[in-house]
C-alpha cells in the first residue's frame, strides 16, 4: 500500500482544527463585521499550516529534544498568531473601525488562533507518529516473513540431502551384495523421486493428494531396497485430498518408521499411514512396527522427526500438534493435527500474522 505523503498528513491533521474553528466562529454569524474577522483568521490559520508542518518535520530529521522542539514550535506559532492580529488591526483600519495600529494590542487576544497552531502541531506530531509506527511494525513484519521463509527453506532443503546420503548408502549395500538388479531398480525410483521433487515451485504448502503421491514415489525405493519385509497400507478419504499440508511433510516420517523401525527387523514390518478430517483439523498417523531401544532418544535418529517439528512449528505455531513416541514395546506412533483448510485458500498462520 502506498504511504501517505508529508502533505497528505498535514492536510489530514489540519482538518479536525479547521473544523474546530468553524464550530467556534458559528455563534458570530450575523454580528457586524464579526463574520470577516472570523474569516481571515481563519484563512491566516490555515495559511500557517503548511510552514508549520514543514518546520515540525525540519526539527524531527535533526532528532532536535523534545523540549528545544516544543519550544521552537511554540515560539513560532506564537509569532505567527501575531502576525495573524496584526492583519485583523489592517482588517479593521480597511473597515474603517480603526485609524492606525495598536501596537499594545497585538499580543491581546491571540488565544483562539495561538491554541488551534498548538493544537495543529500536537495532532499533527501523533499522525506522523502513528504512521512512523505502523511503518515500523510493518517492516518488522516483513523482515520476520523473510526470516522464517528463510528458515523454512533451509528446513525443507534439509531432506533431500539426507534422503540422498541414506539412499546411496542403501544402493552402494546392494550392489556390494551382489543384488544389481535390485539396485538397478532401486536407481530408478530414485530418480522418479527427484524428478518429481524438483518440479517443485518453491511454495511451503501443496495438496494432501502431491504429497501421497511423492510418498508413494518414495515408498517404491523402500520397496526395492526391503521387498517383502515392508508391508505398508496408506488411506486418506477423498474430502481431504485437497487439504494443504507442508511440502514433504510425510516423507521424513516415512524414512524415520522405515530405517529406525522397519528395516532392523529380521522379520517383516508394518507400516500404517493414515490421513483423516478431525473436526476442524487434518489428523495424520503413522504407526510402524519396531523395537523399542534402550533409551527412547534413538528412536528418533537423525534429522526426521526434529525437521517435521520444527518446520510445523514455523508454519502454524499454536495451530498445530505433533506427538511422536513408542505405543508400546513393538510399535512406535506417530500423530500429528493442522488446521484443516483447502490449499487454494491456505496461508500458513504464522506467514498471516506477520504479514
Amino acid at each position: 500500500m502506498k504511504e501517505p505523503s508529508p502533505q497528505l498528513i498535514a492536510f489530514l491533521a489540519a482538518l479536525p482544527v479547521a473544523v474546530c474553528m468553524a464550530i467556534l466562529g458559528l455563534p458570530a454569524l450575523g454580528h457586524g463585521n464579526a463574520v470577516a474577522f472570523r474569516s481571515l483568521y481563519f484563512v491566516a490559520c490555515m495559511a500557517w499550516i503548511a510552514p508549520l508542518a514543514q518546520l515540525q518535520r525540519i526539527l524531527w530529521r535533526r532528532e532536535s529534544s523534545l523540549m528545544f522542539t516544543a519550544v521552537v514550535l511554540l515560539a513560532a506559532s506564537y509569532a505567527m498568531s501575531i502576525a495573524n492580529a496584526l492583519a485583523g488591526q489592517r482588517l479593521e483600519i480597511g473597515l474603517g473601525l480603526a485609524t492606525g495600529y495598536s501596537w499594545p494590542d497585538l499580543v491581546r487576544g491571540l488565544d483562539g488562533c495561538w491554541l488551534a497552531l498548538i493544537a495543529f502541531c500536537a495532532v499533527h506530531a501523533v499522525a506522523v507518529y502513528y504512521l512512523s509506527l505502523q511503518r515500523t511494525r510493518l517492516h518488522l513484519a516483513q523482515a520476520l516473513a523473510h526470516a522464517r521463509d528463510a528458515e523454512l527453506r533451509a528446513l525443507r532443503l534439509q531432506v533431500n540431502p539426507h534422503f540422498l546420503f541414506n539412499t546411496l548408502n542403501a544402493i552402494s549395500a546392494l550392489v556390494s551384495a551382489g543384488a544389481d538388479r535390485e539396485a538397478t531398480r532401486m536407481i530408478s525410483r530414485v530418480a522418479d523421486f527427484l524428478r518429481a521433487t524438483l518440479v517443485h515451485d518453491g511454495r511451503h504448502e501443496h495438496a494432501l493428494a502431491e504429497e501421497l503421491a511423492l510418498i508413494e514415489a518414495y515408498l517404491d525405493i523402500e520397496q526395492a531396497r526391503l521387498g517383502d519385509r515392508l508391508r505398508v497400507t496408506m488411506t486418506a478419504g477423498p474430502d481431504v485430498l485437497d487439504a494443504a499440508v507442508p511440502y514433504l511433510l510425510l516423507q521424513p516420517l516415512v524414512e524415520n518408521a522405515i530405517r529406525h523401525g522397519i528395516a532392523p527387523l529380521a522379520t517383516a514390518g508394518r507400516l500404517d499411514i493414515r490421513v483423516e478430517h478431525s473436526g476442524a483439523h487434518l489428523a495424520i498417523e503413522l504407526l510402524n512396527d519396531g523395537r523399542r531401544p534402550a533409551s527412547d532418544g534413538a528412536s528418533g535418529a537423525g534429522i526426521g522427526l526434529a525437521n517435521v517439528a520444527e518446520r510445523l512449528r514455523h508454519l502454524y505455531g499454536g495451530e498445530h500438534r505433533f506427538d511422536a513416541g513408542w505405543r508400546d514395546e513393538r510399535s512406535f506412533h506417530v500423530r500429528l493435527t493442522l488446521p484443516l483448510r483447502p490449499m487454494a485458500a491456505s496461508a500458513p498462520a504464522a506467514l498471516r500474522a506477520a504479514a
